[in-house]
């Protein structure tokens, strides 16, 4: 069975091949554009959608749970479910992971 994916070309290989801050930046512009579309809730919801799938490949790459960088990345998707479902558990918005998140981009167009 072939798995329809919304990043179907980082599903086949692209994301693995990318540092923990290209993936985190990734990740991160997801996050920014769901703040954009807060306000239209079918691409909101899309947008949710495409930010855990790249979540996922990122707990799924190997070379995070030898780096120790697993729990980082689960607590952050985490959070960001939080703030998607305007919990108060956290007490962090999508802002707040905004900002965080554009550190990682910043590290990533850096090191390019």
């Amino acid at each position: 069975m072939i798995r329809e994916y919304l990043h179907q070309g980082l599903a086949e290989g692209r994301w693995s091949s990318m540092t923990i801050e290209e993936q985190l930046g990734n990740i991160g512009s997801e996050i920014h554009r769901a703040i954009l579309h807060r306000k239209k809730p079918d691409l909101f919801m899309h947008t949710v959608a495409r930010a855990l799938e790249l979540f996922e490949f990122t707990i799924d790459d190997p070379k995070w749970r030898v780096l120790g960088r697993l729990r980082e990345i689960t607590r952050a998707k985490e959070l960001f479910c939080a703030a998607v479902l305007d919990s108060n558990e956290y007490s962090t918005t999508l802002e707040d992971l905004d900002k965080y998140f554009l550190f990682y981009a910043c590290i990533a167009r850096e090191n390019r």
